[in-house]
């Protein structure tokens, strides 16, 4: 059957749309990507998100007409995308939509409890696109004591398990996250977690000084240098601290924080800082492939998706960090680094849709293994 899959993640880099061919169920799934295209999110649009994500106080009538608003471009989207591959939309069996994080909570401080919060209402898209939506897939996770992240490991133990040894899957998105599947046999469960930022302070630093989305190619990263004072200063963030699994995102790593730094080290030169965004970022993924993968796996092999695998600047930065670790794109196995996280998402709600649960307890910290999402019906 024919499924489309949706992504709008933390970097906001627009909305990652992928049309896939999909059979059976759990291990013997098959999956074959048909047509990718990542659509843009219109700058008023965009602003409006930030605002939303932001920890300052937020008019409620903002999110709500955001939630529409995110419906009526997602589904626009998917109608692109049919359009350009030459699909009718009747044809879909369905379509998975992550839905735009606004914020997320994986555990209790002050007086909240853990929690999460997704928008891009179902209803929306499946009127408009006449099949059905399979959403909101964070919270049942977190239901039975979850953090309801990472979700991608289940996609990619069916799609990237090897025999005779361990693979790490690093995602570089706004946020970077690894899986890391143990070779076939092997008594060690799949593990995930936030490894920390990604591209986001990155982009908001490109975003702040040049008004541009992010930098391309490490372009702005390679003529700075490092600021030894803020380097020492990243490096005592009280995530390093936390035990895994663990998640994190824009509420730790996002604008308020990044512009936190922006202005205390308002006198450092902008390449410097961008280099030094770029530096924290290969360090935190470094950190935890050190502390708990390299000796604890045997871990020789790492493929690295999402933005970040564009940008061989931090490709070369991690190389020099971990360099026991051979470092390899999507694209050099044969998968696309855009794609990687919206095809996971058909495979997670092609689970929903055969009422198969489609977790990983080992990597989100919940009590057993549930069914993820909510399926919306398109109207008659």
């Amino acid at each position: 059957m024919l499924a489309v899959g949706l992504m709008s993640g933390t970097s906001l880099d627009g909305v990652d749309t992928v049309l896939c061919e999909i059979s059976g169920q759990d291990e013997s799934t098959k999956v074959k990507q048909l047509y990718f295209k990542t659509y843009d999110i219109p700058e008023s649009l965009r602003t409006k998100i930030r605002k939303c994500c932001s920890r300052e106080l937020i008019p409620v009538d903002l999110i709500c007409s955001v939630n529409f608003e995110l419906g009526y471009l997602f589904a626009d989207s998917v109608k692109s995308l049919c359009k350009d591959a030459n699909v009718k939309l009747e044809d879909l069996s369905f379509i998975a939509s992550h839905g735009q994080t606004i914020f997320h909570i994986p555990k209790p401080y002050d007086d909240y409890v853990p929690s999460t919060l997704q928008i891009g209402e179902a209803a929306i898209i499946a009127n408009e696109c006449k099949t059905k939506v399979i959403s909101n897939f964070r919270v049942m996770d977190m239901a039975v004591g979850g953090e309801g992240a990472p979700l991608v490991p289940y996609s990619e133990t069916l799609l990237y398990s090897e025999e005779n040894q361990a693979v790490a899957l690093q995602n570089i998105g706004g946020i970077g996250n690894v899986t890391v599947l143990p070779k076939k046999g092997d008594t060690k469960k799949v593990i995930a977690f936030d490894t920390g930022p990604g591209n986001m302070m990155i982009d908001e630093a490109v975003r702040t000084f040049y008004g541009k989305k992010y930098d391309t190619d490490g372009y702005y990263a390679r003529q700075g240098n490092l600021i030894s004072s803020l380097a020492a200063e990243l490096k005592e963030h009280p995530y390093f601290n936390l035990e895994i699994p663990k998640t994190t995102g824009r509420e730790m790593f996002g604008e308020h924080f990044t512009k936190s730094i922006l202005e205390k080290y308002h006198s450092c030169e902008p390449n410097d800082l961008i280099h030094t965004f770029t530096w924290f970022t290969a360090y935190s993924i470094a950190y935890h492939y050190k502390k708990y993968l390299i000796s604890e796996y045997g871990l020789k092999k790492c493929i690295i998706g999402g933005g970040g695998a564009y940008n061989s600047y931090l490709l070369e930065l991690i190389r020099n960090e971990i360099p026991e670790v051979t470092v390899m794109t999507q694209e050099e196995h044969g998968f696309s680094s855009e794609a990687k996280e919206a095809l996971a998402f058909v495979i997670l709600g092609n689970q929903t849709y055969h009422r198969s649960p489609s977790n990983v307890p080992s990597a989100t910290g919940a009590k057993k293994s549930v069914i993820l999402g909510q399926i919306t019906y398109p109207t008659l």
